[in-house]
């Protein structure tokens, strides 16, 4: 994959620079573009906004909104990208386009590999910071056969996978990670959420243990893959262990995907920054 970056520069906007090879990283997002259509990006610019104010307060909301609202211009109105933006801090603080193509569209259920350790991530409410390590267990997930690995608190409590948020369900219920919990605020999950108020379908805040979420149903969130059940999980032993994927799974699947999916064009509007 190419390693070109469109870096914002004022007043030229978004520059092109081949082969670049910057240090890692603080802060990134990304979401997959359809035929010039995203779904969510305006949670997409604030997350981001938010994050960069964070941890690269060097970058000025004035400056990151400008760059945000340059990205949107910038969204190809043909064909799949997975295009990420990317803050990075030190004497010179940058900001970044990275003009992916997005992948081939993955399996519809997934399985999930529960890793001997706990969650090592150092900052698990920010995209960026974390990205190796998660890449690392993603590549460990694969070697077990896995798609993803699963992230979970010292104490056993669940928390999300290297490259999705998690939910499950109890009964009717849909269930989600406790608003306290170190997890990454999630767009789709948010999507998912407002669908399923629409639906008036009752939604819960809990912690579930490690021990209980295999025998629950459960679905990965993510901005390229959308929503997709999980199949079967593998344990720190190696061991496989199918789970049940109930037929509602697919009509949720099919609304995610296609539900308030605006053009792009029309959908960055992000808040006030005082």
């Amino acid at each position: 994959m190419s390693s070109l970056r469109l870096v914002w520069n004022e007043p030229s906007g978004l520059t092109p620079v081949p082969d670049w090879r910057p240090d890692a990283p603080v802060v990134v997002d990304s979401w997959l573009v359809a035929e010039g259509r995203v779904r969510d990006l305006m949670l997409h610019g604030r997350r981001f906004l938010g994050a960069c104010a964070e941890l690269v307060p060097e970058l000025s909301p004035a400056t990151v909104l400008e760059f945000l609202d340059a990205v949107r211009h910038w969204l190809p109105s043909h064909g799949r990208w997975f295009p990420r933006i990317e803050a990075y801090g030190g004497p010179e603080p940058r900001l970044a386009l990275w003009p992916r193509p997005a992948p081939a569209p993955g399996a519809g259920e997934v399985t999930l590999w529960i890793p001997p350790d706990a969650d090592p991530r150092v900052c698990p409410t920010v995209k960026g910071p974390d990205l190796r390590v998660l890449a690392g267990l993603r590549d460990r997930a694969k070697t077990v056969g896995a798609d993803d690995a699963l992230l979970y608190g010292s104490g056993g409590t669940v928390l999300e996978t290297a490259h999705s948020a998690l939910v499950w369900w109890r009964g009717d219920e849909l269930c989600v990670p406790e608003a306290d919990l170190p997890v990454l605020p999630s767009v789709t999950r948010t999507h998912l959420e407002r669908l399923a108020e629409c639906w008036r379908c009752a939604v819960r805040r809990e912690s579930v243990d490690l021990a209980e979420l295999p025998t629950l149903e459960t679905w990965t969130l993510n901005a390229l893959h959308g929503l997709r059940p999980v199949r079967a999980w593998v344990g720190a032993d190696g061991r496989s262990t199918a789970t049940r994927v109930s037929a509602r799974a697919a009509d949720w699947r099919r609304a995610v995907r296609h539900r308030a999916v605006l053009p792009a064009a029309n959908l960055w509007e992000l808040p006030c920054v005082h």
